[in-house]
């Protein structure tokens, strides 16, 4: 796990590309309960004006913020997240799916050795999550 020590304002985490397939909508949907149809039967996905299946708000949230449990390595020092739904992640019936851009910058340091990230994620670089704000605890 990454200390406080080591952390700035300013630090730019590697971006990430996560792929979301039908697939993975379809793991989600059992685990979460989310069985909407527009996650999982494209007819009524474009029948209702999507452009296609889309992936569930919250599944796409939770991939977003791998970029910052994998670079801290503990997933449960998520102290909170929050962020607001832009746009659909439409994901075509492929062997690729869609192709999730995700950046991650530390925006603040607080007090506990708590710090703070601002993330991006894009989705054929049209911005699907915004104001996406981390907070995570690190070791003194």
């Amino acid at each position: 796990m990454k200390s406080f020590t080591d952390v700035y304002v300013g630090i730019e985490l590697p971006e990430r590309e996560f792929a979301i397939t039908r697939a993975d909508l379809i793991r989600y949907a059992g685990a979460s309960g989310d069985f909407n149809v527009i996650h999982w039967n494209e007819r009524v996905a474009r029948e209702v004006g999507l452009p296609n299946v889309i992936a569930h708000g919250m599944f796409t949230m939770g991939v977003a913020v791998r970029i910052v449990t994998e670079w801290v390595g503990d997933p449960s020092s998520v102290v909170e997240y929050s962020c607001r739904f832009t746009r659909p992640v439409p994901v075509p019936d492929d062997n690729v799916g869609a192709l999730l851009t995700v950046n991650a910058k530390v925006a603040e340091l607080l007090p506990d050795s708590q710090v703070v990230f601002s993330l991006s994620a894009t989705c054929d670089s049209v911005a699907v999550l915004g104001k996406a704000r981390v907070v995570v605890q690190l070791l003194s």
